[in-house]
């Protein structure tokens, strides 16, 4: 690894641990699925982050495993289907009024899980974690290019679901 103190397990886990539960929690919309997503880059991180040369790509290297993660998560549930919230919404508590200053927020990461899968990644990575286009291409194994479109895109039809939401409200 690289010249200095190698971070400990637990520095990294300290370090990166609300960053990558947040972009789990942005890709997949279920807390737990995101707690297990950001469990399991952590746990391949304790089994291969030795392999690292440079500890100043941690941050990358979570990310990627994390969201590797979750295209063979997706893989696997496209075999195996769960059930559809919607068909369950009957049994969902109803919303406290403490969390409606917290729904504009929830609203936007709802919207978010409904853009195209391609664009939902990268959008999350620039918004959510605020990284650079440069940065988001290597997470994400893409060419800058790609991820600005896909960017461009995102915010379009992250943009239109929005205001079909609104013109529902009025």
């Amino acid at each position: 690894m690289d010249s200095g103190k190698q971070p400990s397990f637990e520095e990294i886990v300290e370090s990166h641990y609300r960053g990558l539960y947040q972009f789990a929690l942005s890709l997949t919309g279920a807390e737990a699925e995101a707690g297990d997503l950001t469990q399991q880059a952590f746990f391949i991180w304790a089994k291969k982050g030795n392999q690292l040369r440079e500890i100043s790509k941690v941050k990358s290297w979570l990310f990627t495993t994390l969201h590797r993660e979750f295209l063979q998560s997706r893989r696997r549930q496209s075999r195996f289907p769960h059930v559809e919230i919607e068909s369950v919404a009957n049994e969902i508590p109803p919303l406290p009024p403490a969390l409606v200053n917290e729904l504009d927020g929830a609203t936007v990461l709802a919207k978010l899980r409904q853009v195209d899968d391609l664009c939902q990644a990268p959008l999350a990575l620039f918004y959510l974690e605020d990284l650079p286009y440069k940065e988001i291409a290597e997470i994400l194994g893409v060419p800058v290019g790609t991820v600005q479109s896909r960017i461009a895109r995102g915010k379009a039809q992250l943009a239109a679901l929005l205001q079909t939401k609104e013109a529902g409200r009025g």
